[in-house]
């Protein structure tokens, strides 16, 4: 059933839902998927809706924009707190869960994309889906290539009840991977019916924006570098502090480095390592930038964390890349560094709790003389995009062609 509110108009919508309670990667990977329908379907509007507190430090491109609903930090403890707002944490979860709603309500999406968390934020979405889900929206669960161990996901899934949604309210799960680097959802006890619904559509390829003005680039940047960079920075310190330890160690590293902490690195860290980096001749360090795929694009090669959004961005940009993943509260990075560096698309380290200078300085020796990912043929590895676009397309069809005859009707 196709939805019948408002149907007279002759454009078509996506929204897309992303909790945001810490870190980039969920906003980035939405972003990015947004971006690309609207320039393949030329009548379509996307609206995300986020807790992110940095979203307006990202441009957005044309039929693309965003609802910020009050945001929320989980504590080390697994509790949630409001990020700005002194009120209780109860209050701003149903504002936040009431301006979901109503956004919903209004916008009327032809496809409702709900990024990574089931039921939303604390059960926030849940209303929500059972709205378009009466008005005939399709509803789409989107999962990143890797969750966590399945015997922390599956009870963490029954804790939050998440199975009567996906096999009541959700016409599809998309998992933004393939099952030969990891099958997310292996090992947890789902029906055939809801099997049914899994697509892996590949990796989210990125690209470096040529829209608008070039973005500034570190001085650094005008000769080969290494980029290091720990995404959001919340859990980077220890990366940051291993690379400047390489760097402080030996002088002679065959590239400068250009280090990017993250903007939600503890400001007295970020402080400490800054400090540090302009007193080494060969390290220049900022703490974000809204471009990151520019400053992949030129580097020599990368050192990361391995999360979602960088793994990406170095499959498209065909980089070669040192990845340490971090083991803590999830082992995601780390699975998606071990499966990439056995197909040979990556290299791994592992901090061992010593964090040894002279072995982070002999990785980043090697690093220049790894394969480039391009040497390694998976089949399909980077056809997210086009495969998001080809699974979306069927529902934007109906709905231009109903508000069509809408619009011949009332003629």
């Amino acid at each position: 059933m196709q939805s019948t509110f408002n149907r007279e108009r002759k454009d078509t919508r996506i929204l897309i839902y992303s909790h945001d309670t810490f870190g980039l990667g969920h906003l980035r990977r939405c972003r990015t998927i947004a971006h690309s329908l609207v320039d393949r379907f030329k009548h379509l509007s996307v609206l995300i809706l986020s807790g992110s507190p940095i979203i307006g430090s990202f441009d957005f491109r044309s039929r693309v924009d965003f609802v910020r609903v009050p945001g929320v930090v989980k504590l080390r403890n697994g509790e949630y707190t409001p990020l700005n707002l002194h009120i209780d944490v109860e209050q701003t979860l149903r504002m936040r869960a009431s301006i979901i709603r109503h956004t919903a309500e209004m916008f009327d999406p032809d496809v409702f994309i709900v990024d990574k968390e089931p039921l939303g934020l604390r059960g926030e979405v849940l209303e929500t889906l059972e709205v378009l889900k009466q008005r005939g929206t399709r509803l789409v669960l989107g999962l990143r290539d890797v969750m966590d161990e399945p015997k922390l996901l599956a009870p963490e899934w029954r804790r939050k009840k998440v199975l009567p949604a996906l096999r009541d309210l959700y016409d599809e799960i998309w998992i933004y991977g393939l099952p030969q680097i990891c099958e997310p959802l292996d090992g947890i006890a789902l029906p055939a019916s809801v099997r049914k619904k899994i697509t892996y559509t590949g990796y989210l390829s990125r690209e470096v924006s040529t829209g608008g003005a070039p973005p500034r680039m570190p001085e650094i940047t005008k000769k080969p570098y290494i980029l290091v960079t720990t995404g959001g920075g919340g859990d980077g310190e220890g990366l940051i502090d291993w690379v400047l330890r390489a760097y402080e160690h030996d002088a002679l590293l065959p590239y400068p480095a250009l280090l990017v902490l993250g903007p939600f690195m503890q400001s007295e860290r970020q402080t400490e390592f800054m400090n540090r980096a302009a007193k080494l001749k060969r390290v220049d360090a900022i703490t974000f930038h809204s471009n990151l795929e520019a400053l992949v694009a030129g580097a020599a090669g990368v050192v990361a964390m391995g999360g979602y959004n960088t793994f990406c961005e170095v499959l498209s940009l065909d980089k070669r890349a040192l990845i340490i993943p971090r083991t803590t509260p999830r082992l995601e990075q780390f699975i998606r560094a071990s499966s990439a560096a056995h197909l040979g698309l990556v290299s791994m380290l592992s901090e061992d709790g010593v964090n040894d200078p002279a072995v982070m300085a002999a990785a980043l020796r090697a690093l220049p003389r790894q394969n480039l990912p391009s040497k390694v043929v998976v089949p399909g590895l980077l056809e997210g995009l086009p495969n998001v676009a080809k699974l979306v397309a069927p529902w934007l069809k109906v709905a231009e062609e109903e508000s069509s005859q809408v619009v011949a009707r009332i003629g």
